[in-house]
């Protein structure tokens, strides 16, 4: 990821434009998950998102004209992206919303932000600044102050919450390594489709031995609701939405587009509300707006450019 920060502006039609498709889509996404695995397991619905995005984005990158083989060195990458980003992160993810609402994994996965720093700092030398840490600090406790509203009103045991947010910790860690190795020399120098295509591929194989391990043969729900979740997954959350945010990234700045970060939350927590049964109250709204206060406040405070993400939020 180049770190200019951009010569247009965010609120160029076009760029708007693709700025909130690209939060609308990654927002929906975490509900589209929900139902994904209230039939099939996780592992296997992974699985088949990534089938689909995998095919999608070979296609795309054809269509960009990138090559469809990696170099030697390239599988090196290929295989740590897949094994970080396209397994481990969406293993924690969809398992974790077994125990939380959508919406709250949502919320907690804006603190991306933060491993993304530290390790940022002790990998590459990215310096952190003061801003970032108050930020990051404000965040951590509306998160804190949500997770106590959901232990109050949920019917879930305080052992099943905290696994929901241990799990999520685990998704975003998984997440940030992935990222890490996106902004390492050798990842940049290999075709962007080509090794988000294949790091999919191997995904797709490591899920598949887990499920084929822990779950037995191949699951797939017929209802219809499950086979459009899995396009919609694998089409729009992946393959059309990496152009667009990447475009931005190259328009406006790394900087100003990672603030679908802030956006993809709110988005999340209103469709939780409608479709999970979310109750707002002064706890939980006032945690919500914390944690994003201390987003902004976060990602203002950056001293530098957040490395090149491997994936949307799931």
């Amino acid at each position: 990821m180049s770190a200019s920060s951009g010569s247009e502006s965010l609120l160029a039609p076009k760029n708007l434009a693709a700025f909130l498709l690209v939060s609308l889509i990654w927002g929906g996404t975490w509900l589209v998950i929900r139902d994904q695995i209230s039939s099939v397991p996780p592992s296997w619905s992974i699985s088949w998102r990534f089938v689909v995005a995998a095919l999608g984005m070979f296609v795309l990158a054809k269509l960009r004209g990138e090559p469809f083989k990696l170099s030697r060195d390239g599988w090196k990458w290929a295989a740590a992206l897949g094994l970080f980003q396209f397994s481990l992160n969406f293993s924690f993810v969809y398992n974790a919303e077994h125990y939380i609402t959508s919406g709250l994994v949502a919320v907690m996965f804006a603190l991306l932000v933060v491993p993304n720093a530290v390790l940022g700092k002790f990998v590459l030398g990215q310096p952190i600044r003061r801003e970032f840490v108050l930020g990051s600090t404000i965040a951590a406790v509306g998160v804190a102050m949500l997770f106590a509203q959901e232990y109050r009103a949920s019917p879930a045991t305080l052992a099943e919450v905290l696994t929901g947010a241990a799990l999520t910790v685990g998704g975003i860690l998984a997440a940030s390594a992935a990222n890490i190795v996106q902004a390492m020399d050798g990842a940049k120098k290999q075709p962007l489709l080509t090794l988000l295509a294949w790091s999919m591929v191997v995904g797709v194989a490591l899920n598949s031995l887990f499920a084929l391990a822990t779950e037995g043969a191949p699951q797939f729900d017929p209802r219809p609701s499950y086979g459009l979740g899995i396009l919609y997954l694998g089409l729009l959350g992946s393959v059309v939405t990496f152009p667009l945010y990447y475009g931005l990234v190259r328009k406006v700045g790394a900087g100003t587009a990672a603030y679908s970060s802030v956006i993809v939350p709110i988005v999340a927590m209103i469709l939780s509300t409608l479709f999970e049964g979310f109750v707002w109250g002064p706890l939980p709204a006032a945690g919500a707006a914390i944690t994003l206060i201390g987003m902004v406040v976060a990602m203002r405070g950056r001293a530098a450019p957040p490395p090149r993400r491997a994936t949307p939020e799931p």
